[in-house]
């Protein structure tokens, strides 16, 4: 049966066909095949060779506005003047190509100066998890083996009784002061003796970056996987793999055009700037590798805010004209559901994407019966794939809500035999996702066998449990780790997940094991009900029973009125909400 939702004739081309077309000789979005670290790969050929090259990209935009952060505005010159500013007093402290340089704040214009100051040097950017303790730093600090640091004042008052600790570290620069504070560590420097405030960059004097060399295959970033079992590990990127969110995104929004039928618009340097709200930490790679740098070489506009809160960004997208938004589908959610949504003109909105979790396929539908004008979009990635992989937008998004879209033209993806890792499954089969591309991260830093077990051949081994269909959707079905056998039935998270949220009162749900004396675990779930809204535990485990098969109904729902916990990236902690349902007598 065909969708009404879609145009006549859709789609035009297949996604191979559009990809082809997308990337054929001379185009700007032209592939070629090189090879990486002994494997052929196919690349972007005009991705920017490396941060640097985006710095110096950026300083082309001028007068243009690029951070806004409350009261402060930030244009492209006062930026490129700061960054070079700070780029210049970090290569007075020693720092040269390959030494590792911590960013360690909340989303500030600090952190976009210091990431890309570092990053010109050649140095491996290391941003470090704004939530994290003390402790948790110093362990980031100490096995990534940074020289120097860059924190914000609060992530400096958890840092300061473990800088002793950190052996490698020669300076820390910190931001955002509190009056006429003064530090008793002779590493400890304060970050405005540099450069200023952000609103001040505009007046400091021309300058240059520090000569360096660095190239696509130099290592750029290291970046912490979520850490949501055990210690976690830093992915070692280069500037490539970085910098191929920079084209990915761009090809995906041409192939809606393509799959509909239409020649993608040409760029016209004089349309009106676009400007994205920025409300997913900078320190995930969504947010520094899918958000900020692919903003930062097209001249758009960035609007920071400090944490997430819906009425600020109801606030900030009317005041801004914000045209996209987003990050994880709970953002999304709350863009919908507030009922404060109403008092707000949020009519500039043309894009809700997200990714980091799954969505439940209704959210399609509401963000287009809430913002007519507004695209929504989902992609998938992980750490180790410096962000996206792949997209899913536009009418195929309409037709495929669940489904997380195809691989970028320069990316492949498998299903193989989650026992040997070798076996690739035919088309429909579950099993583990394997990536393949670019934009792949090289290893783990200083972890030869967690490399070993991930990193192979150029493919990362994601631990994810996915489909793919005929035309090369990806299907992300759960988390290996975190599917659940009921007495020998296997039974997939998100379907469940999926299906609690089709419940109208339903705004959040996790599901998790709940131990079994016999059956080894049994489904449970926790869910956030909407504002306003009202349900039942047993109404909520009939609206299961009458969709899914008994096994998967949850034997016990815990109705919250809190939102759910959550990492950095968006991902829920259900190692947490696991904790709800140990029996009693084993926490005596």
């Amino acid at each position: 049966m065909s969708n009404p939702d879609l145009p006549p004739g859709w789609p035009a081309m297949s996604i191979a066909q559009a990809h082809a077309l997308l990337t054929q000789p001379g185009s700007p979005l032209e592939t070629e095949e090189l090879t990486i670290r002994g494997v052929p790969t196919k690349v972007w050929k005009n991705t920017p060779p490396s941060l640097r090259a985006v710095v110096e990209h950026a300083r082309s935009h001028g007068e243009k506005i690029y951070l806004v952060y409350e009261d402060e505005r930030v244009s492209y010159e006062a930026f490129f003047r700061a960054t070079a500013r700070l780029a210049q007093a970090m290569a007075d402290q020693g720092v040269t190509k390959g030494d590792r340089v911590a960013v360690i704040m909340r989303n500030l214009p600090e952190w976009v100066a210091a990431f890309y100051a570092a990053a010109a040097l050649g140095a491996v950017v290391t941003p470090l998890n704004a939530w994290w303790t003390g402790p948790e730093l110093e362990y980031g600090l100490t096995d990534s083996g940074t020289k120097l640091a860059v924190v914000d004042a609060e992530r400096y008052e958890r840092l300061a009784e473990h800088i002793p600790n950190c052996p490698d570290l020669v300076r820390v620069y910190v931001s955002r002061c509190r009056g006429d504070e003064e530090f008793a560590h002779p590493l400890v420097a304060k970050l405005e003796d540099l450069i200023g405030a952000p609103n001040d960059w505009k007046n400091l004097p021309d300058a240059q970056l520090p000569p360096a060399e660095v190239g696509p295959e130099d290592d750029a970033t290291i970046c912490y996987t979520s850490g949501t079992t055990g210690k976690p590990k830093g992915a070692l990127a280069t500037n490539r793999a970085v910098n191929t969110a920079v084209m990915t995104g761009a090809a995906a929004g041409a192939r809606s055009f393509l799959r509909r039928g239409e020649a993608p618009p040409a760029p016209d340097p004089n349309a009106p700037q676009r400007s994205s709200l920025i409300s997913v930490p900078l320190f995930h790679v969504t947010g520094n590798m899918a958000i900020l740098n692919p903003t930062t070489f097209a001249g758009g506009k960035l609007v920071m805010m400090y944490k997430w809160d819906p009425i600020r960004a109801f606030e900030l997208i009317e005041r801004e004209k914000i045209q996209a938004a987003g990050g994880v589908p709970t953002i999304a959610w709350q863009l919908i559901e507030h009922p404060a949504r109403k008092n707000y003109d949020l009519s500039s909105l043309e894009s809700v994407a997200y990714g980091g979790a799954p969505s439940a396929p209704e959210l399609v539908r509401r963000l287009r019966e809430t913002f007519p004008k507004s695209q929504p979009g989902q992609g998938w990635g992980m750490t180790e794939t410096c962000a996206t992989v792949t997209s899913n937008g536009a009418e195929d998004y309409i037709n495929r809500p669940d489904s997380c879209g195809p691989a970028a033209a320069v990316a492949e993806l498998q299903i193989r035999d989650p026992e040997d890792g070798r076996t690739v499954l035919p088309t429909g089969a579950v099993g583990e996702l394997w990536s393949f591309g670019p934009m792949n991260c090289k290893a783990y830093w200083n972890k030869p066998e967690a490399t070993a077990q991930t990193f192979i051949d150029g493919w990362v081994r994601t631990g994810d449990l996915a489909r793919l269909d005929e035309e090369g959707f990806c299907f992300i079905i759960d988390r290996a780790k975190d599917m659940l056998i009921r007495g020998g039935e296997n039974i997939y998270c998100v379907e469940v997940e999926n299906v609690l949220y089709d419940h109208p009162a339903v705004m959040d749900a996790a599901v998790v094991g709940k131990p079994h004396r016999t059956l080894g675990e049994e489904p449970a779930a926790v869910v956030t009900l909407k504002p306003g809204a009202a349900a039942t535990e047993a109404e909520l485990r009939a609206f299961v029973a009458e969709r899914l098969a008994a096994f998967k109904v949850p034997v016990e729902i815990l109705i919250r009125h809190e939102t759910l916990p959550r990492n950095p990236n968006g991902k829920i902690l259900k190692s947490e909400l696991k904790e709800l349902f140990v029996p009693a007598q084993a926490n005596a």
